[in-house]
């Protein structure tokens, strides 16, 4: 009789886990990441972060932001962010604990560039596009999805994060940006021509300001088919040069301070999660 007992129990529980693949917890161990494995319904499409530590002055970073074209160019799975050091127009002035990170016993010499925070790009990075590209997937285990509305001096920002696994001791950052500042940009490279400065540089996902800690804020209630929200109610940045052209970057990392996924939003704009369905 007991037999029967626990192989009832056993069919109940798998047709209870069968009624829909939204309904599992899925093992880290268990999901296929790589760039080119088939989605997974209730997983999340993962983004790749690059963090382009530039200057206007640096006449290499040049080489830099062609490679960005380029990966972007080929995947629309890629976020950047242009933190700009030194002296330059864009100076970013809270720096210094990314510097802490990425270079902690030396000077910031530029150009620098992170894959998912903790990656270097290996140079020359206008040749190993594919190794930003292979940080992407069909496959991710928690999502971002930001709401947004930037008026009358203000930002109003809601990112939210949904899990389809467990996790713990995560952490998120959320950066104000801006695109289309023009200032000339020095050049080493034979790219853009070989111009040397570039007069009329278009400078694009700029870091004005960090709305978290750059190293990030604990999240908290991390677990499956949980949506975790953050909102954020600040005055768009003094820095910036036109509200216009604001956008945003959000982005959820672990302990050991790598990406697990990241997304951009321009303002105003209302996402959905990007959910294998």
């Amino acid at each position: 009789m007991k037999n029967y007992y626990f192989i009832g129990v056993f069919f109940l529980t798998l047709s209870l886990m069968s009624c829909s693949d939204n309904n599992v917890v899925y093992n880290p161990i268990d999901i296929n990441d790589s760039v080119d494995a088939e989605p997974i319904v209730g997983l999340f499409q993962k983004q790749v972060l690059i963090e382009d530590y530039t200057g206007t002055w640096c006449g290499n970073c040049a080489r830099v932001s062609y490679a960005i074209e380029k990966t972007k160019e080929a995947s629309e799975r890629v976020v950047s962010v242009a933190i700009h050091h030194g002296n330059d127009p864009y100076n970013f002035v809270g720096i210094q604990p990314l510097k802490d990170l990425i270079s902690p016993n030396s000077v910031l010499a530029l150009p620098q560039s992170r894959l998912n925070r903790t990656t270097t790009w290996t140079f020359p990075e206008v040749n190993n596009v594919q190794q930003a590209l292979n940080l992407t997937s069909n496959n991710c285990g928690l999502g971002l999805a930001l709401n947004s509305t930037v008026a009358n001096g203000n930002i109003n920002l809601a990112v939210k994060v949904k899990f389809a696994q467990n996790y713990s001791k995560l952490r998120l950052v959320v950066y104000v940006l801006e695109d289309k500042l023009i200032y000339r940009q020095t050049n080493y490279s034979n790219f853009y021509g070989g111009v040397n400065p570039i007069p009329s540089f278009e400078h694009n996902h700029v870091l004005r300001a960090s709305l978290t800690n750059l190293l990030g804020d604990p999240l908290t209630n991390t677990n499956y088919n949980q949506t975790v929200t953050t909102n954020f109610s600040v005055p768009i940045p003094s820095n910036v040069a036109n509200a216009a052209n604001v956008n945003f970057v959000a982005f959820v990392i672990e302990e050991n301070n790598n990406v697990i996924n990241v997304r951009a939003a321009k303002s105003n704009e209302n996402q959905t999660f990007q959910e294998n369905l």
